[in-house]
């Protein structure tokens, strides 16, 4: 991680930027200090937890035989992502058996910079040669225009081969990607900050359409013009809803309400009053949305809408929040929207930094984010990706 903190450094030329000897001195301080700061606090990480999770079970037979006893069955999403430390720990789950599924798509490794690697998926045959290989190659989220597009970024840079996929859409034709150059960012940002603006007007709904960018420093800027415009828009983090510290504090509370009688009988009016303090959070207009139509729907109490929202939880499917979606590219894996602006793929900022191949994915898992309709946008020289397209 040091190492690409410093290659990072060196090829975005950062400003004020140091020599690598001083930037590998700043790095291990600042490693340092978080590190003394967790033990001050008692606190672990998600990487402390696998190192301390292989060590117990590398360690300890007795512990080592009770997990494999419990847990037969193993199935891993996302597989390209997987880290050597994560795969440490899942060959010691696993020991000599083979009941394992996992899925994932080369083309779609994009968290290298985290120690990912999608060697793990492309040998997974070569460690199980009797396992058997489903190739998953129609498309049913994005018009075949858009599958088009995305075969392509991959095709230039022979990212298909014998291990990747070129897709088939299922769907309908629609309409092709557009891309739209600008002398500035600023420029850049206006255009999409109407054209969104228009399309609201138009009877799109807000929630179906979503800004995709490299950094949160561009989505800062998106926001701040659509603040301007009156069109509502929320920063979406890497983070999971349901794992953010303020909503799991909004369910505790409507936990507590939920076991104590309404006395006026209405229990949506109650929420209202519980979830007051969090203010006007995107979190509590998607609770108090989703409690309106359970309780139109025949929800008799607070109860009925606390078992929805836990379903929800456990299935990991957030109610919709409001608003135009903004969100880096790496935050946007996994989603879609009908109508997306995939914007600054600008020489420079996309791709960022000395991988292009790993960039080139990470545009791949932009594009295919969209359901209906892309528009490609960048200010100033185009970003090499963009030369494909004429």
């Amino acid at each position: 991680y040091c190492q690409q903190a410093v290659e990072s450094s060196r090829s975005v030329r950062l400003p004020n930027s140091k020599s690598e000897s001083e930037n590998l001195a700043m790095i291990s301080q600042v490693y340092e200090a978080y590190e003394t700061l967790k033990r001050q606090e008692r606190t672990l990480d998600f990487e402390d937890v696998l190192l301390l999770t292989v060590g117990m079970l590398e360690e300890d037979r007795g512990v080592r035989e009770r997990v494999r006893d419990q847990y037969r069955y193993f199935t891993v999403d996302e597989y390209q992502d997987v880290s050597p430390l994560q795969q440490r720990l899942l060959n010691l789950w696993l020991g000599n058996r083979e009941e394992i599924c996992v899925v994932g798509d080369a083309a779609q490794t994009i968290y290298s910079f985290a120690g990912a690697t999608s060697n793990f998926l492309l040998n997974f045959k070569n460690r199980f040669p009797n396992a058997q290989t489903f190739r998953l190659s129609t498309g049913y989220r994005s018009t075949p225009e858009i599958i088009n597009t995305a075969n392509l970024i991959l095709r230039t840079a022979n990212l298909i081969s014998d291990h990747g996929i070129e897709l088939q859409s299922a769907n309908s034709h629609g309409e092709k990607p557009v891309v739209n150059g600008f002398a500035s960012a600023a420029d850049e940002i206006s255009y999409v900050a109407v054209e969104v603006l228009g399309q609201i007007n138009s009877g799109v709904n807000s929630s179906d359409i979503a800004i995709l960018a490299r950094t949160n420093a561009q989505l800062d800027q998106v926001k701040s013009a659509l603040n301007n415009l009156k069109v509502p828009s929320q920063i979406r983090s890497g983070e999971r809803f349901f794992e953010r510290v303020d909503v799991r504090d909004a369910m505790r509370l409507i936990r507590g309400a939920s076991v104590l009688p309404s006395e006026v009988g209405d229990w949506y009016a109650d929420l209202v009053a519980v979830l007051q303090p969090f203010g006007d959070a995107d979190y509590v207009t998607a609770f108090l949305r989703l409690a309106k139509s359970i309780k139109d729907n025949g929800g008799e109490n607070m109860r009925a809408f606390l078992r929805e929202i836990e379903d929800r939880a456990e299935q990991n499917n957030p109610p919709t929040l409001p608003g135009v979606t903004l969100a880096t590219l790496h935050a946007a894996k996994g989603l879609e929207w009908d109508h997306l602006y995939l914007i600054g793929v600008s020489d420079g900022v996309l791709p960022m930094g000395n991988d292009l191949n790993e960039e080139r994915r990470l545009f791949y898992v932009g594009v295919t984010r969209a359901k209906q309709r892309i528009q490609i946008t960048y200010a100033g020289k185009p970003s090499v990706f963009l030369e494909q397209f004429n």
